[in-house]
């Protein structure tokens, strides 16, 4: 990491050195610093680039005061989620078929910062801001999204914190509901001379919804999250010229475990849980230091970010049986001889052993980022050049180890010492850069970009013993893309692009035996932009060269060796997404809705038999799993002087678990080894309302209720069993801002 410190303090202080330049004026300057954190801007505004977006402002945001993800999402299409523990504790996202576990093939990144913690060595995304302290959340997908990277196969969520204040700004937000959840959110800052500050407080918790056999342990989470940014002004009045230091620290303790319910259990009681979840606790820690610098010439922007966040977790759960059972082959078959004594020992029916593991895992994230802007007149045509270089460091080091429990009547019990299983590091030294034009010519503006990723990785097994098993590794690709947005009018316009997708394989993985994840993607859109509408309607097409899935607790139910990654070779995802939202002006009310909607389709090219328990003995024509046909949310509302009411819809279709239908060529059940071959996640629909009354310019109430209909269903069968949808939440909370 020295020769990433050393070019880091070089290019901060050369940028600091440059604060002579003459600075631009206060209107130019606030928007080119925005448009470095906020990657669409105002939503109201026809945009001329290629790529398919969503923009989720703070007034959207507020509508329902989600603090899942998951639902915060529900409105954006070509969004493939699989939901885990129904708080959206750890979401698992793709956009487009790319494989949605764990979040580990999109971008995610707060103020245009990758957060997760460690994109490149270990993508998946154990950690997630947390939703409800942000005033925009941003989706993107196309050609775009190589200005970000590394993963352009999919796309990218950008999280947008609260900015300073350039007065006096204060809120409250206090809310109760059921299942013991509570929120508690403030929030302060102000601009006094040339200092600002902002500072930030959210802390929510939960009892839980589910209840664990033999006891009246919590099952739900305590979070907590703190936010501190200060900005010193440098341009003596003429612009936005500044200096940022932001710092976070973030906590969990949740109550979760990955052991879900066979099927009979389930439609008996959805929101039971074994005996042998009793252990299951997951606690976590993560900091964030963060050095901005901007600076705006006429024509001219360049912000530079240094950064380092660190993330510490430890989940302990339970893990298996002492004889090596499958859990899933107990859950499907629980009264198969083999397995009905394993059952009993799940529900704490019979005494026994069981295997409860602890993953222990420790992360760093840091680097320095610089972003440049500037329009410039070519050759006749105008030109708006982005451009950045990105050094990046991250390593992930693992410290897994199982302990036997004893289950003595119904409880665990007797944890005998740690045995160590994983204790390995893998580490990626990354330089990122990227360049795109885009050039007007009249109504026609074409951008063309791109980008390159220069990976140094290294693997060490850190086991007594094991010091010699190492492996370093070195990969460099180039990342092409081109759109095209021509405008119809000042509020209409049609796009089109085309752009290499790129997912790069673990610093374990042997690339001999695994390629890297890439595609050719095509996307042909139309937009619309009114003061009173905005809609746009995608048509999209991903041609995988080669899909990628690695081996992971959370998808694979310990059948694969762990972080060991798989070819699925030439897959086609394709299908149309649309989104419009207007409002109907009826006098001395307002009606806003809004129609989300996503066709997807997705077949593997080639036969093959895999290994890894989601794709099993596939048939060409076999569509990825976790990946619905259909998918539809729509919101309606009304609005008066002082008061709103929303309603939205989200229906999902039916989905497969499995890439294979768990059928030979006679259509006869295949005795295979694969878990859950042949099921479905079937079609479900969920409605949640919102209501706010204001008391007056300071103070409001309001109320909303998530599941109104308290429907119960599975949402996933991984990790471990059927899992249930939250079920009816009601709550009220209070507001003051000043």
């Amino acid at each position: 990491m020295t020769k990433l410190n050393l070019i880091s303090s070089a290019i901060l202080l050369a940028l600091a050195g440059s604060s002579f330049v003459t600075i631009a004026e206060d209107d130019k300057t606030n928007n080119a610093y925005l448009e470095r954190i906020k990657i669409l801007g105002n939503g109201d505004k026809l945009r001329t680039q290629g790529g398919a977006t969503s923009l989720l402002d703070e007034l959207e945001l507020e509508k329902f005061e989600f603090d899942d993800i998951n639902r915060v999402l529900a409105t954006v299409p070509g969004v493939n989620i699989r939901e885990e523990d129904g708080y959206g504790l750890r979401p698992n996202i793709g956009f487009r078929g790319s494989t949605s576990d764990r979040s580990k093939k999109i971008n995610i990144m707060e103020d245009g910062v990758l957060i997760g913690p460690a994109p490149y060595s270990a993508p998946a995304a154990y950690y997630f801001p947390m939703v409800n302290r942000m005033t925009a959340v941003e989706v993107f997908k196309g050609p775009s999204v190589i200005a970000y990277g590394p993963n352009t196969v999919g796309g990218a969520i950008n999280l947008v914190t609260r900015q300073i204040p350039e007065e006096f700004d204060m809120g409250i937000d206090l809310a109760l509901a059921s299942d013991g959840y509570k929120k508690g959110h403030v929030f302060h800052g102000e601009t006094a001379g040339k200092w600002g500050y902002v500072v930030e407080g959210l802390w929510t918790q939960a009892d839980g919804f589910k209840q664990i056999d033999n006891s009246n342990a919590d099952t739900g989470f305590d979070k907590s999250d703190l936010m501190a940014k200060v900005k010193y002004d440098l341009s003596d009045g003429k612009g936005n010229h500044f200096i940022e230091f932001k710092f976070s620290t973030a906590d969990e303790t949740s109550d979760e475990t990955y052991l879900g319910l066979t099927d009979t259990d389930f439609a008996a009681n959805p929101y039971r849980r074994y005996a042998a979840s009793q252990a299951g606790k997951m606690d976590w820690e993560h900091d964030t230091l963060q050095l901005t610098h901007f600076i705006q010439l006429d024509e001219v922007d360049v912000t530079t970010r240094a950064y380092r966040h660190k993330f510490h977790r430890a989940w302990r759960k339970f893990s298996g049986f002492t004889d090596g059972k499958s859990i899933l082959d107990v859950l499907q078959r629980p009264d198969d001889p083999n397995f009905q004594d394993h059952y009993a020992l799940l529900t704490g029916a019979q005494d026994g052993t069981l295997v409860v593991g602890t993953n222990d895992r420790s992360y760093i994230s840091q680097g320095i980022q610089t972003d440049i802007g500037w329009t410039s007149e070519l050759f006749g045509l105008n030109h708006h050049f982005d451009a950045g270089v990105r050094f990046h460091n991250d390593y992930i080091e693992r410290d897994h180890f199982t302990q036997n429990y004893a289950m003595q009547s119904g409880q665990l019990v007797n944890p005998t010492d740690p045995s160590f299983t994983t204790v390995d590091k893998e580490e990626t030294d990354a330089i990122s850069l990227y360049i795109q034009d885009s050039i007007t010519i009249d109504n026609l503006t074409i951008t063309a970009g791109l980008r390159s990723e220069n990976l140094s990785s290294r693997y060490q097994d850190r086991r007594v013993g094991q010091e010699e098993n190492w492996q370093e590794k070195d990969f460099s690709i180039f990342i092409p893309s081109i759109s095209a947005f021509y405008k119809l009018d000042d509020n209409y316009g049609v796009f089109a692009g085309v752009h290499r997708g790129f997912v790069p394989s673990s610093p374990k993985q042997n690339d001999a035996d695994v390629d890297a994840e890439t595609s050719v993607s095509y996307e042909f859109g139309f937009r619309a932009a009114t003061p009173a509408i905005n809609a746009e309607l995608v048509a999209f097409f991903n041609d995988y060269e080669n899909l990628k899935e690695s081996c992971s607790f959370a998808n694979a139910s310990s059948k694969c060796p762990l972080d060991t990654d798989f070819n699925g070779g030439n897959v086609d995802v394709y299908g149309l997404e649309a989104n419009i939202k207007h409002s109907v002006d009826l006098g001395n009310l307002e009606m806003p809705w809004s129609i989300s909607y996503t066709y997807s389709q997705s077949e593997f090219k080639e036969s093959f038999d895999s290994d890894f328990p989601q794709w099993g003995n596939i048939e060409a024509g076999d569509p990825v799993p976790y990946m619905p046909e259909n998918q539809l949310t729509a919101s309606l509302g009304l609005t008066g002087d002082n008061w709103q009411v929303n309603l939205l819809v989200k229906h999902t279709g039916e989905m497969r678990e499995t890439a294979s239908d768990g059928l030979d060529e006679n259509g006869n059940v295949e005795n295979n080894s694969v878990p859950l071959a042949g099921s479905v996640i079937k079609a479900n629909t969920v409605a949640d309302f919102s209501a706010t009354y204001n008391l007056n310019d300071r103070h409001s109430v309001y109320t909303k209720v998530d599941n109104i209909t308290d429907e119960s269903h599975v949402t996933s069968r991984r990790p471990d069993g059927a899992r249930p949808t939250k079920p009816r939440q009601a709550l009220i909370g209070y507001k003051f801002r000043f």
